[in-house]
């Protein structure tokens, strides 16, 4: 059913967008529930009240590593109620967190293969279309040099993201290319914020990007 005074859609009749993913994508949430009015109803992972917001140790509004969100997606496909049309998925920077003594990855890249095969199985033959979005890249000297107690790395992004191209492409979801479309935006001292969050600038043109693709898949 439609407003006949705008010709758009009425809210309720829109599909619902629900955001799993890790503190890139609550940096860029904000902007992407604006640009997605009209056509989604934009819902994420959401903190319990009284929490505060968690960047770095997968708590709360932050989906955190693979294991984590597998545990958490079947926590919600429990609840009979969460059954979001589109389901915008990422993990991958938790997973990478390396001990700087030991050199141990928070998630294996086996245990992240795992992770995301149930993941998949999970989702397979629901009503919620998945779609994958790409793992943003980190600048090892500028992240490692702000953070001590864990460190990442380039290589691994690029190694989880190959894994989860695998995944994805034999599972037949559609992939949000945010890595390479981030690394074009320019030199990465312009990028970072921080240690690997970006400017709120790119956050909002990963944003428009994001929601581009969405839209081109209603």
């Amino acid at each position: 059913m439609k407003d006949l005074s705008t010709n758009a859609p009425v809210a309720g009749d829109l599909p619902t967008l629900f955001v799993l993913g890790d503190s890139i994508s609550m940096h860029y949430g904000p902007f992407l529930e604006t640009q997605l009015r009209g056509f989604y109803r934009y819902q994420r992972k959401t903190a319990p009240s009284g929490e505060g917001a968690d960047l770095d140790e997968g708590r709360g509004a932050n989906g955190g590593d693979s294991l984590m969100v597998l545990s958490y997606l079947k926590e919600r496909f429990a609840e009979p109620t969460f059954r979001p049309e589109t389901l915008l998925l990422n993990c991958g920077l938790h997973d990478i967190k390396t001990n700087p003594a030991t050199g141990a990855k928070q998630i294996s890249e086996a245990a992240y293969l795992a992770n995301l095969k149930g993941i998949v199985e999970l989702l397979a033959n629901r009503s919620t279309r998945p779609v994958w979005v790409r793992t943003t890249h980190c600048a090892d000297e500028i992240h490692n040099s702000v953070r001590t107690t864990f460190n990442r790395y380039l290589a691994d992004v690029d190694a989880f993201n190959c894994i989860a191209d695998d995944v994805m492409a034999t599972a037949g979801i559609s992939v949000i290319d945010l890595y390479h479309f981030t690394r074009n935006l320019g030199e990465d001292r312009n990028l970072f914020q921080d240690h690997v969050h970006f400017r709120p600038a790119i956050c909002a043109q990963q944003a428009a990007f994001i929601a581009g693709a969405l839209v081109a898949r209603l």
